[in-house]
């Protein structure tokens, strides 16, 4: 059994995605009323992917409404963004997750593409 789980660890690649943090966000009050913000830090350590999309979710992982500055933003390999989500009062009971997701341009190579989603829980 060792000898298997050896082999599996030598011959699994490279796995690399995107930073999402921090981890545990917490909700501060915006410059408008009725609506919180969290700042998050992305960090783009996947040099095939250079656009990404966010998201908030529910604890059943359905959307929630909120609003970011772009909804699609480019980031560059080996570059921090910090990205302002706005969520509604209304929406915050709701609100579980705020997710980013790596978005990958179609291209026409035998590659296979792993698009990467990483959630950060709300406090």
């Amino acid at each position: 059994m060792r000898y298997i789980m050896f082999c599996l660890i030598l011959l699994t690649g490279h796995v690399s995605a995107h930073e999402w943090t921090p981890t545990y966000p917490k909700l501060e009050q915006s410059f408008v009323a009725g609506v919180l913000q969290v700042k998050m830090r992305l960090f783009n350590k996947r040099a095939d992917v250079d656009f990404y999309t966010f998201e908030v979710l529910d604890k059943e992982y359905n959307h929630v409404k909120f609003a970011v500055n772009e909804r699609v933003t480019r980031i560059d390999y080996l570059e921090k963004k910090e990205i302002v989500i706005y969520i509604r009062d209304q929406d915050v009971g709701r609100a579980r997750y705020i997710c980013s997701r790596s978005k990958l341009l179609l291209r026409n190579d035998t590659a296979t593409l792993v698009s990467s989603r990483i959630c950060s829980k709300i406090k």
